[in-house]
């Protein structure tokens, strides 16, 4: 059996190994190979914003759109149009029903408007001769009514209202106008914007190739970089690969370490115990053996076998030798020792594991030729930097950047006619406005001065100035409106052929991009070419490239490369073409080869002080009868109870030397309790947990797994440098660990090629522009000229509409403020009816200015 000390300093050189194991089997690696990053394109930022606002007069555009849509519920005419287009209007006259039926409503509400402009210079006409005559409300007098004060209030009600609504007409029309003059000022910030930043995309586009190529830089440094660390990147590889197989070994080894531990230790706790336990049994037999003698001495005395002595002290004295066989040692201790010997372990320990990542490093440091694979970088990269100067990148930006500066010049010199055109239709606008407010103007005037000036206790005949004048003022607007009515509906009606024509045909189907698909029609253009684009500039009318496509790809920010499909021209993947360069690298890296022959996982003694542990049958030993062993007491009877057993029968017996001496003997079996019986029974406590915590420590230990369920890996381990095909043997996936590291690092090569075509599809030289440029032409043509234009003809032909009922309101108003040449006279006797007077006797009956009629019940 090994000593204590013995077995101490083995566990701790156990520990020791076990903790270096634990190091060494953690190398330190570098990072696994990721995907490289290639930071972001430079981009400017482009000023334009092709995006309006119209701001509140948005809600008179939205009602104008409302208007139209009611006005033309029909679907774009798509087919109506290419067939149109196609036979050059030759198919109008075929299809000329279809287009009628497109434009019913507008031609309804044209002919509305020419009957209007046609109508009211004639009915005008009419109306003047009518009053000459001293009809339609010329007759210079006005009956008494009963109800002439309501319908006076009611009739300058409505005028006031009718004025009301034409006004709004009329100031929606101003607003329009100014909102256009205001506008075409923005016309000036919008191009500028617009030039900018296509000046813009022609100064960042060279500098954003010139990115994609020094690019390149990244994937060949990392590269270099991962051929200078092929040890580290490929021996991590294999290394995770051998811990697939060998870490569930080594990780039993390492418990099984631990529990060889935790077993010596409660070993080591039941030798101690058994050691005082066998000290402490041979002195307690001694005592017990020493009290029983005397005890026995005592009892020989005459007075308990005398045939003179008490019959109670005789039979006390007989039950006491009886009971004294109870004093002697009850746990064999001696017997446990024995056994323990025999079951005892053999824990020679294990050698610590060899490194096998440094070991993989080690051997492959020297393989690869860096020198030849980074020639072969340098030439790749050549061959990428040489496309910037294939294709005329800088001498074609030149060229545009003459062409925009032409046109932007050619616009400036516009600018003066722009704004005199647009003071001149401003000013005819503002005429336009002008002719409805001057007949607002008598309509209001009218309107206060008769209101003002009107007296209810007048008579007809007698009416003020101020009153006579603002009847005057009223059938003064009457007659402007004549004049101009029918001119300011002209001109409505044609503003609204043209401005809604224009919203419906190219405003909105820009919006929903049917008018993109009209332009997109194959063989529209030109019979011979399905695509106009693409037949146009680069021969081939069978590429997918569109207007509606190109505009859609532009309005997404993205390369102009990928929008006008600048691969039929310069096809940048024959400049990226790796093909020559991935065989040369695998070529050279698949002459790697990786010898794990000399990887000693564990060491002959290792291996046979493992198996000496698995064979020293702690497992077998039966604790169950150790225990029983233990459990039992320290002496056969309880000292202490035995002690005042046998007291209690002293106190019986008379007062003599005989029970002296037995109180004497009781007091020594106490102290052999105080001073041997209690440390015992501690000690025995103690070794009873010991063996409880080495039987649950035996049956836990890893042994028979390690070395059963592993037994396979051991021995490979042991004899790998003696077998021939120990590395396909430890890792069997080597060669493809080999291939996939070769991968990444063509993997790298790839992920630049194919970030270069992402890039140049996505990020290099945005036509953003382009698009801009379309939509700040939708802006200006629809936004500030279209939308505009029919706010100002749907206001005023509101208010020249709503002339009609002015003039008709204004007529019968004016009878109640203009002075009377007569009136209606009664005679004071007669109580006769006015509606019995005779008509045709006016002049006679009703003389000028006479007075008022008064009967009582008038």
């Amino acid at each position: 059996m090994w000593k204590p000390g013995t077995r101490l300093l083995l566990l701790l050189w156990l520990l020791s190994a076990s903790g270096e194991l634990q190091q060494e089997t953690e190398p330190r690696r570098l990072p696994p190979p990721g995907k490289l990053d290639f930071g972001y394109v430079p981009a400017g930022v482009y000023e334009t914003l092709a995006h309006y606002e119209p701001g509140p007069i948005g809600i008179l555009f939205h009602t104008v759109h409302a208007f139209l849509y009611a006005v033309q519920p029909n679907a774009f005419p798509h087919d109506l149009i290419v067939k149109l287009a196609k036979d050059k209007f030759g198919a109008i006259q075929t299809e000329y029903q279809k287009a009628i039926y497109y434009e019913i409503g507008f031609l309804v509400c044209a002919a509305v408007g020419l009957l209007f402009a046609v109508l009211m210079p004639i009915v005008g006409l009419f109306f003047c001769m009518c009053r000459c005559c001293d009809n339609c409300g010329g007759e210079m007098h006005q009956r008494q009514r009963k109800n002439a004060d309501c319908r006076r209030g009611l009739l300058g009600t409505l005028l006031f209202s009718t004025s009301l609504v034409i006004t709004i007409g009329v100031l929606c029309a101003y607003a329009a106008n100014q909102n256009l003059s205001s506008q075409v000022k923005n016309v000036r910030r919008l191009v500028n914007s617009n030039m900018r930043d296509l000046h813009t995309f022609v100064n960042d586009t060279p500098m954003q190739i010139d990115y994609l190529i020094s690019q390149y830089a990244t994937a060949k440094n990392k590269v270099i970089y991962d051929l200078d660390n092929i040890g580290p990147l490929l021996g991590g590889r294999i290394h995770d690969q051998l811990d697939m197989e060998v870490r569930p070994a080594l990780d039993q080894v390492l418990n099984m370490a631990g529990a060889m531990r935790e077993t010596k230790e409660a070993l080591e706790s039941v030798s101690a115990s058994l050691e005082v336990l066998q000290d402490g049994t041979g002195k307690l037999s001694l005592n017990l053996s020493q009290v029983r003698t005397s005890i026995n001495r005592t009892l020989n005395d005459p007075g308990c076998h005398d045939e003179d002595s008490d019959a109670t002290t005789a039979q006390l004295c007989r039950n006491i030798r009886q009971s004294l066989t109870q004093l002697q040692i009850s746990a064999n201790f001696t017997r446990v020792q024995n056994r323990m010997q025999t079951n005892s372990i053999h824990c020679m320990g294990f050698s610590s594991l060899n490194d096998t990542p440094h070991m993989v490093i080690e051997q492959t440091r020297m393989i690869v030729c860096v020198s030849g694979v980074t020639n072969l970088v340098d030439g790749i990269g050549n061959n990428i930097s040489s496309f910037s100067k294939a294709f005329p990148v800088q001498s074609c930006l030149s060229n545009f950047t003459i062409f925009i500066n032409h046109v932007h010049a050619k616009i400036e010199d516009h600018y003066p006619e722009i704004d005199k055109m647009d003071f001149y239709r401003w000013i005819g606008c503002i005429a336009l406005c002008c002719m409805v407010v001057l007949v607002l103007a008598f309509n209001y005037l009218g309107l206060l001065c008769g209101t003002l000036g009107y007296d209810k206790h007048a008579s007809p005949t007698t009416r003020g100035c101020i009153s006579n004048t603002g009847g005057t003022m009223l059938m003064a607007g009457v007659g402007f409106s004549f004049i101009f009515s029918w001119m300011l509906m002209g001109v409505v009606t044609v503003m609204f052929l043209a401005g809604g024509n224009m919203e419906k045909l190219v405003c909105e189907p820009f919006h929903t991009k049917e008018l993109f698909k009209v332009v997109d029609t194959p063989y529209l253009i030109n019979p011979e070419w399905k695509n106009f684009i693409p037949g146009y500039m680069y021969n081939d009318s069978e590429l997918e490239l569109t207007a509606e496509s190109l505009y859609s790809t532009c309005k997404q920010n993205r390369g102009i490369y990928s929008a006008m499909h600048l691969d039929k021209v310069f096809n940048i993947s024959s400049y990226l073409n790796t093909t020559m360069f991935t065989k040369d690298v695998v070529s050279q890296l698949d002459s790697v080869k990786i010898d794990l022959r000399g990887i000693i996982l564990l060491e002959a003694e290792g291996r046979q002080n493992l198996l000496d542990f698995s064979e020293a049958g702690l497992s077998e030993i039966n604790y169950a009868d150790y225990l029983e062993e233990v459990n039992k007491g320290v002496t056969v009877v309880d000292l202490l109870s035995f002690a005042s057993e046998l007291e209690a029968q002293a106190d019986l017996m008379p007062k003599s030397p005989l029970q002296s001496a037995m109180k004497g003997h009781i007091g020594t079996l106490r102290q052999i309790h105080r001073q041997q019986i209690v440390p015992m029974e501690q000690s025995m406590s103690a070794l009873n947990q010991s063996m409880r915590f080495l039987e649950r420590t035996a049956s836990d230990l890893p042994v028979s797994k390690t070395i059963s369920g592993n037994r396979s890996i051991i021995f490979i381990c042991f004899y790998s440098r003696f077998v021939k095909n120990a590395s396909l043997t430890l890792c069997p996936n080597l060669p493809q660990e080999t291939r996939k590291y070769t991968a990444t690092i063509i993997g790298y090569f790839q992920q630049y090629v194919e970030w270069v075509k992402t890039s140049l599809a996505m990020d290099v030289a945005p036509c953003k522009p382009f698009s801009n440029m379309v939509d700040t032409a939708e802006i200006m043509a629809c936004s500030f000229v279209v939308d505009s234009m029919n706010t100002f003809w749907m206001g005023l032909g509101c208010s020249t509409l709503l002339l009609l009922p002015s003039i008709i309101l204004a007529v019968k108003l004016a009878k109640y403020y203009r002075r009377m040449d007569t009136e209606d006279v009664y005679d004071d006797t007669e109580t006769i009816p006015m509606k019995t007077i005779p008509t045709y006797d006016t002049m006679n009956r009703f003389p000028r200015a006479s007075a008022p009629p008064r009967h009582i019940d008038w």
